[in-house]
């Protein structure tokens, strides 16, 4: 799964050769539900392809349109769909982001993308991470309290064979065939019924340095999300004891990560995550009950809108899907009606957590029984 990152979210609204298309749409991970994701695409397709010969020569409307309808033919895409679909094509751009929350479907085609749903999932407050971990592999998921989904790894060793040089000799090699996966063929594995020899523990060490060294890098820095350890109870204190990630989450789960199913582990993953997001909300609504008595913290729209344009939210709340109709100027703060020509709902809270983010202030979605205030936002100051 291609995840939804900070970085990447900022690659998207970076200035793009126009024209520049968004589509969003809601699929579906189980049957008979999913079977009607590939039709409604090849529908907003159609409507797509429409309104572009509209305004642009066959050539170039077909050329743009490949890449789409070469998706549109890919069965096994469509087998395994999550809870949406984001895809963003421009010159020489073309990435299609797995969402592991519903979207409406909608299609913009304007000089820059339409990136506004993205930020209500990437700055929710109950996304995480889990690291399943063993002697001889590694796998990294994502999720939130409804999903979880497997990422790929990036820059990251998966299995122990991946950092093993080729210099041992075929009596010190472990038994085994580590870069096999079952079915896959290879020779009979034993690495998980064995004590550690030396140097077998000094080769899960360097297994586990190297990947705790490539998750940090390469996923957690880039997601800032918190990081749950799924492993053995030896395993878990020989990662511990050597990684940096400050975002791995000090309580993990002691449990050999083979025997879960997907469901399974989800389950356990939110019920570890769980206490750590409800005290996240409680601070920050502490927080911000502090700010506003100091008049350093607003709930107010025309307030806070001003103050951000002046780069002084340094985190905002956002309630969880509350849509409050109109636009904000983003060089006076000033709060105007929708604009009827557009075929989406423009939303002011979405404007305000994009500008917030612009600054390099932080937006968090809450959900409606969290909020400190019923306006929909909560804004703590800078100064």
């Amino acid at each position: 799964m291609l995840q939804i990152t900070a970085e990447r979210l900022s690659r998207l609204l970076a200035a793009h050769e126009p024209l520049c298309i968004s589509l969003y749409l809601p699929t579906h991970r189980r049957l008979p539900e999913n079977k009607q994701d590939p039709i409604l695409y090849r529908n907003l397709l159609a409507e797509m392809e429409s309104s572009l010969s509209e305004k642009y020569p066959v050539r170039q409307v077909r050329e743009i349109m490949e890449k789409f309808q070469s998706l549109a033919a890919d069965d096994l895409f469509w087998r395994h769909r999550t809870d949406g679909l984001a895809i963003f094509s421009a010159h020489e751009t073309f990435e299609v982001y797995e969402l592991q929350r519903p979207v409406q479907k909608l299609l913009v085609i304007a000089d820059s993308f339409h990136t506004k749903p993205l930020v209500r999932i990437l700055q929710s407050a109950d996304r995480y991470q889990v690291l399943c971990l063993s002697q001889h592999e590694a796998r990294l998921y994502e999720g939130n309290r409804d999903g979880l989904d497997s990422v790929e790894l990036i820059e990251v060793p998966t299995e122990l064979s991946d950092v093993l040089t080729d210099e041992r000799s075929p009596s010190t090699q472990s038994v085994g065939s580590y870069g096999k996966r079952s079915g896959e063929g290879g020779s009979a594995v034993h690495h998980g019924h064995q004590p550690r020899t030396d140097l077998a523990e000094a080769e899960v060490l360097k297994f586990f340095r190297a990947v705790d060294r490539g998750i940090l890098e390469h996923h957690s820095r880039l997601s800032g999300l918190p990081l749950l350890l799924v492993a053995l109870a030896r395993n878990q204190a020989d990662f511990r004891s050597l990684s940096h990630n400050p975002f791995l989450l000090a309580e993990g789960i002691s449990i050999d990560p083979d025997s879960l199913d997907l469901e399974k582990l989800r389950q356990l993953a939110w019920k570890g995550i769980e206490p750590f997001y409800l005290n996240r909300l409680i601070e920050l609504t502490e927080k911000f009950a502090t700010a506003q008595s100091r008049q350093s913290g607003s709930g107010d729209l025309s307030d806070v809108a001003r103050a951000a344009v002046s780069n002084q939210v340094a985190t905002l709340l956002v309630e969880a899907d509350r849509v409050i109709p109109g636009v904000i100027d983003r060089e006076t703060g000033a709060i105007g009606s929708v604009n009827p020509t557009n075929s989406h709902v423009d939303d002011m809270l979405d404007d305000l957590a994009e500008l917030v983010m612009a600054k390099g202030g932080e937006v968090v979605i809450v959900p409606a029984a969290r909020m400190p205030t019923t306006s929909g936002l909560a804004a703590i100051y800078r100064y």
